[in-house]
């Protein structure tokens, strides 16, 4: 799942950054997705640089030790297509629920690596003055 979630924002980050580049293909008569489209080009407003973002986190994806990372950098993507594809661009469902979905999986497999994020202070936690006597230097030597 998560080598194919990374080819999949590789992929499409580079085709984003092309389209930045080079314009959106749209009809003579575009629809309210294309038109959104045309204005998004027109204001410039960071087309290349969600590509470029898309990209960095899709190729962080391949690497398993980044991989975490990258899924955690994903998120804010993958809800916003997930936003978009609901209320906005009905036709491309088929695209953006597989893509929050396969992001919102991995955030799930993971967890563990995620949970000193999210975890509060542990009781058991050595404070600057406490110092466990089975692992002082002065205990070990005896």
């Amino acid at each position: 799942m998560r080598l194919l979630f990374a080819l999949f924002l590789f992929g499409t980050g580079i085709m984003t950054m092309s389209f930045a580049m080079r314009g959106y293909p749209v009809d003579k008569a575009p629809d309210e997705v294309g038109r959104f489209m045309i204005a998004l080009e027109q204001t410039g407003y960071l087309i290349f640089w969600v590509g470029f973002f898309k990209t960095v986190t899709g190729a962080l994806m391949f690497v398993p030790r980044t991989a975490p990372l990258a899924v955690l950098m994903s998120l804010p993507y993958a809800f916003n297509i997930l936003l978009y594809v609901t209320f906005f661009a009905h036709q491309f469902l088929v695209v953006g629920l597989p893509d929050f979905a396969a992001c919102a999986l991995l955030i799930y497999c993971y967890f563990d690596w995620y949970r000193p994020l999210v975890a509060g202070p542990s009781s058991n936690a050595s404070s600057a003055g406490v110092v466990d006597a089975a692992t002082s230097p002065a205990t070990r030597d005896s």
